[in-house]
């Protein structure tokens, strides 16, 4: 019954998110613990569904050249450096703390929703990879990176308002996030499967359902429905489920 059950709830959730253009982690961790999967197990799963969604959702957003490859590349290796090292100081870290760090995670990534306004822009070109916009990226990288591996995310709320703010527009964010999300979950997943131990069934069951959900959520993206909408209702998924892990702390 877990496995149906998870399955049954990864596959709209991935499809959603894929279109918003993020990954699914920060939604699919409180889920499964819901579940009765112990924490870390969760993240580890999470963060491998979060890089297999991505991946198919990627081969769309190839296929339609929205990836904007230069400006991901500072991103990709520096936030390989940051997941090991977030990954394993959250075994050393209090279950507690980890939750509530996660919660602040979801309150920031629902305020960044609502009331980041996105930058206009001007050309139909894509932004030069500068010095600055480099540098921004490595620094960013290595944040989202250590974040991932600390509490189980993608780090795909934190990449997607950076490139919005470099000037990118918002279809090409969204495609070269997902390809960032990619590298940023597997480094991190790596590092908790080395601590940690899965269940192959309930891997299988739920990444069957995150690979359809990304195929289908990529597809809508890119030529169905517009992101600000979903957006919007993935804020307010992201408050309830942070409301949520508050009165379960209580």
């Amino acid at each position: 019954m877990l496995y149906i059950l998870a399955g049954v709830l990864t596959l709209p959730i991935t499809t959603i998110l894929t279109i918003a253009g993020v990954g699914a982690a920060f939604i699919l961790i409180p889920v499964f613990t819901a579940l009765g999967v112990e924490l870390h197990e969760a993240m580890a799963v999470a963060l491998l569904l979060n890089a297999l969604a991505m991946i198919f959702a990627s081969f769309r957003y190839g296929r339609k050249k929205l990836i904007l490859w230069k400006i991901s590349i500072p991103f990709i290796i520096t936030s390989c450096i940051g997941a090991p090292v977030g990954a394993l100081l959250s075994y050393r870290i209090n279950n507690t703390f980890l939750r509530l760090c996660f919660i602040l995670f979801l309150l920031f990534a629902s305020a960044m929703i609502f009331f980041y306004k996105t930058k206009q822009v001007q050309s139909d070109s894509a932004p030069e990879l500068t010095l600055k916009s480099a540098l921004i990226s490595s620094f960013a990288g290595l944040a989202v990176g250590f974040i991932s591996g600390l509490i189980g995310v993608g780090g795909g709320n934190i990449v997607l308002p950076i490139l919005i703010a470099l000037g990118i527009k918002p279809k090409e964010a969204v495609a070269t996030t997902a390809l960032i999300v990619i590298f940023s979950s597997f480094s991190a997943f790596i590092s908790h499967l080395e601590v940690g131990t899965l269940d192959i069934v309930f891997v299988s069951v739920t990444a069957g359902a995150a690979i359809l959900g990304a195929i289908i959520g990529s597809w809508l993206m890119t030529d169905k429905l517009k992101p600000e909408i979903i957006k919007k209702i993935l804020g307010f998924i992201l408050i309830a489920v942070a409301v949520k892990m508050i009165i379960n702390l209580i």
